[in-house]
């Protein structure tokens, strides 16, 4: 049977986890393991809500190391609860804060150890590091399909363990040193869950413990965490710290994902926190499979090992950590080498008076407008009385006027884009992971239809 550790450290006093500055050490991680372990309760399947990002982490290989499987749906509704417990039954939660999820809870226990320091840990008698089967189901991350109905993709832990070996080995995580990770995304997130949890695990580094969601908690964690240091992040947090006046902390490596990176805003932050930004590009089905530094190149490179397969336009993946080839929901430019541009989600690609656009590529220019904090186009579901289809904007620019953005919209698209009705809002109700579900928007949109429309006619 094959098996792979848990954790990569190779002494009990290597630190895994900051948690105000102070390092908790691998020894100390695997002892709060072994207490949450004995407090879980028998079911297999476990919602792992919590929010600290250490005490996540411990759930999970607590989990783990019982053989249980954590589910990590993308929302954690009264709904969504109830769809957990019909595809798991004997579903329980494991959480670190008060909550009204309908199921039975297991409170995170107030950990015997004092968890915050890496003192008297470095005695390497009785360190021992579970070992875990590479077939063992670690987690269902859940998307939601057509029917809004949550699809489960199992995660192995052979599959996972390869995939963030190659991500960190990319992102020059595995020199010997110890590197702190800060993330904003939530751990239940896949990218979250890749590239803060499971890369500190397997790559005997450190993640930070925790929130880091707002600008200056951005910054005060990376100020109180030693260097190396890599930020994981997305484009939204991206825009709201460098645009917050803020005193920007060095950084050694930003990583960003969830969303187009533009090119103008990667050559910001990297001239920001003094450091190079990575992109990453995959999907909750395949995990992340490729990489690009956003600032020099719009190609991207798959991860060693992995290689497309394009069928009557559609692009498959495989190899590597993807155990079969999984199809992708982009338009893939295939290059030489392993390289590829994307043109924009299948989904996103639209059609008017026979011009063809993506809305992922008219995001970027509608956010590339200085002045614009954020915006997104939004396809409407049906054509006009006319039987036109119009698309529609909603946009954060405080500072501009609708004349002066339709203006500055026509110099980068093409008029039949142009939207209608362009609407201001003072924000985008964005989730966690800067995303904006579909229903968000609608009822956005709805919310907006009786306003008076801001300079959305006329091309």
């Amino acid at each position: 049977m094959a098996t792979f550790p848990l954790i990569t450290h190779e002494r009990a006093g290597q630190p895994i986890a900051w948690r105000d500055g102070s390092p908790v050490s691998a020894g100390r991680f695997l002892a709060d393991v072994a207490q949450v372990r004995a407090c879980l309760p028998a079911g297999r399947h476990m919602l792992n809500t919590c929010t600290d990002r250490y005490r996540f982490m411990v759930g999970l290989a607590a989990a783990m190391s019982a053989g249980k499987t954590s589910l990590l749906p993308s929302t954690q509704t009264a709904e969504t609860v109830r769809q957990m417990l019909q595809f798991a039954p004997d579903a329980f939660c494991l959480c670190d804060a008060d909550t009204a999820i309908a199921m039975p809870v297991c409170r995170f226990p107030v950990l015997a150890t004092p968890g915050t320091s890496a003192a008297g840990q470095d005695d390497a008698a009785g360190f021992n590091v579970p070992a875990i089967d590479a077939d063992l189901c670690v987690a269902y991350v859940f998307t939601s399909g057509s029917t809004g109905v949550p699809q489960p993709h199992p995660k192995r832990w052979g599959s996972l363990v390869r995939n963030v070996q190659a991500e960190a080995r990319l992102c020059g995580m595995l020199d010997g040193r110890s590197h702190a990770v800060i993330g904003t995304v939530p751990p239940q997130h896949m990218y979250g869950f890749e590239s803060t949890v499971l890369i500190v695990m397997q790559s005997a580094n450190a993640l930070v413990a925790g929130p880091t969601f707002y600008s200056t908690d951005i910054c005060e964690a990376l100020r109180a965490t030693p260097r190396p240091r890599t930020l994981v992040t997305t484009p939204v947090h991206l825009r709201s710290v460098l645009g917050a006046g803020l005193a920007l902390p060095q950084a050694d490596l930003l990583v960003s994902a969830t969303a187009p990176l533009s090119a103008a805003l990667a050559v910001e932050a990297e001239a920001g926190f003094g450091a190079p930004l990575l992109e990453i590009y995959g999907s909750t089905e395949t995990g992340q499979i490729a990489m690009r530094q956003s600032a020099r190149t719009q190609e991207w490179q798959l991860f060693p090992g992995l290689a497309f397969e394009q069928v009557n336009g559609v692009s498959s993946v495989s190899g590597g950590h993807v155990e079969t080839p999984t199809p992708m929901s982009d338009v893939i430019e295939p290059r030489e080498g392993g390289r590829f541009l994307l043109h924009g989600r299948m989904a996103d690609l639209i059609n008017i008076a026979g011009k063809r656009n993506s809305l992922a590529y008219l995001n970027l220019q509608l956010n590339a407008v200085p002045g614009v904090l954020d915006g997104v186009f939004a396809m409407p579901e049906e054509a006009d009385a006319c039987g036109v289809t119009r698309l529609a904007a909603f946009v954060v620019a405080p500072g501009l006027a609708p004349a002066g953005l339709l203006a500055a919209l026509r110099e980068r698209i093409d008029p039949v884009f142009l939207p209608r009705p362009l609407v201001f809002v003072d924000a985008l109700p964005r989730n966690a992971t800067g995303k904006l579900p579909k229903e968000a928007l609608a009822r956005l949109a709805q919310a907006s239809a009786a306003r008076p429309r801001a300079g959305g006619e006329g091309a």
